[in-house]
């Protein structure tokens, strides 16, 4: 999992709450068993018409939002199902930062265990960043972990909350794999002092 201290990019916009796992990643598409390639087919059944054609009046779609890597959102984005499906579609399309005013709590913690950072904002803060994006093309955000802020080159400045231990593994870089990784050597000599290499004698 790449670390997570500092990115840089542009903000494109989804403009609905209850955003949910199906409409993030529509189910058709969870058969396949790599963790890559479903980028493609993020928010499909709202960016494509009939599967083939960008459907104009989604607002993604616009070419000001080209290349985005930050997303902003309303409030209790990634409902529904727990499908870790949905942030790997968010990341292999170019996502590592989402912003919204609050979340599911499945997606939430699966944000965590590959590599994005979901960031809580009150309501108005979410409202400020949506008329600054709409108003400006090719706006974009900085996000610091380790400093926990948001800002951008007009001004804006905006502190966020995070549980210390998940912004330790996302600066980092730690999945559960990861954090089991750090402690090889207590575990390697933890069995070998369980192991008893001589055979047991049947009774």
């Amino acid at each position: 999992m790449d670390p997570f201290k500092k990115q840089t990019g542009i903000v494109t916009l989804v403009d609905l709450p209850n955003v949910d796992t199906d409409q993030i990643i529509p189910k058709q598409f969870l058969k396949r068993i790599e963790r890559t390639g479903f980028g493609q087919f993020l928010f499909y059944d709202w960016r494509f018409i009939d599967g083939k054609k960008p459907n104009p009046d989604f607002e993604m779609n616009a070419d000001r939002y080209r290349g985005a890597t930050i997303l902003v959102t309303r409030a209790n984005f990634g409902s529904g199902s727990s499908r870790e499906h949905a942030p790997w579609a968010l990341l292999d399309y170019g996502f590592r930062c989402i912003i919204a005013p609050s979340f599911a709590d499945i997606f939430y913690n699966n944000c965590f265990k590959n590599g994005i950072l979901p960031v809580k904002l009150s309501e108005s803060q979410v409202e400020t960043i949506f008329g600054r994006v709409r108003t400006t093309p090719g706006y974009s955000l900085t996000v610091d972990l380790e400093k926990k802020k948001i800002t951008s080159g007009d001004g804006l400045e905006f502190a966020f909350e995070l549980d210390e231990f998940r912004r330790h593994c996302l600066l980092g870089g730690l999945d559960e794999i990861g954090l089991t990784l750090q402690y090889a050597d207590e575990i390697g000599r933890f069995e070998s002092r369980r192991w008893d290499p001589k055979p047991q004698r049947a009774a």
